[in-house]
């Protein structure tokens, strides 16, 4: 116990500071040892045994689906790597923009949060690439970020997504899914000799 309070002595006051953030944020989530099912319950709505195995199809497939998404944020939430989906999103909703007028702002927010030194979720690119950004703020356009969006899309689809599938929290969720209630035996058996 004395070794771990000299070693959280010596940590940084950002890196204590950003692990009372998280601690604060996560809440009831961090006094579970593991996170479960009820994580991606929205609402009364549960995804059934179909959807979650969809998910394994694709990546894309398991960011398309709003229970899918909650899944993987909640794991990657258990990881401490939640920075990952939150910049992808944030890249989607940058690309949105109607307004170009707002673009310098939004692209300095995104700049701040996320790719900038110390950036409170700073997410994990190589320098070029950082450089490559860095120098695209100096006129932002829509495509600013793409080269960093496309790196962490790689990152989750070859390693967060992988490890999400292997995870005991994915394979608790296929345990308590349902299958699809709207799904007969017979509905089942023609779907698989088509």
């Amino acid at each position: 116990m004395l070794t771990m309070c000299k070693g959280l002595a010596s940590l940084s006051t950002c890196c204590l500071e950003r692990a009372k953030e998280l601690r604060a944020r996560l809440g009831s989530f961090l006094q579970k040892p593991d996170w479960n099912f009820t994580c991606c319950k929205i609402g009364k709505h549960k995804p059934t045994l179909e959807e979650c195995l969809r998910w394994k199809e694709s990546f894309e497939k398991l960011l398309s689906c709003k229970y899918g998404l909650c899944a993987f944020t909640a794991f990657l939430v258990s990881e401490f790597s939640e920075e990952n989906i939150a910049f992808y999103f944030a890249c989607e909703e940058y690309r949105n923009c109607k307004v170009l007028s707002k673009l310098p702002s939004k692209a300095q927010k995104i700049f701040d949060e996320f790719i900038c030194p110390d950036a409170p979720r700073e997410i994990n690119i190589d320098h070029e690439t950082r450089d490559i950004t860095r120098a695209n703020m100096d006129a932002p356009s829509l495509s600013c970020f793409d080269s960093a969006q496309h790196k962490i899309y790689l990152l989750m689809v070859k390693d967060c997504y992988p490890r999400f599938l292997r995870s005991p929290a994915y394979k608790d969720l296929l345990h308590q899914a349902k299958p699809d209630a709207n799904k007969t035996p017979k509905n089942q058996r023609t779907e698989k000799k088509a």
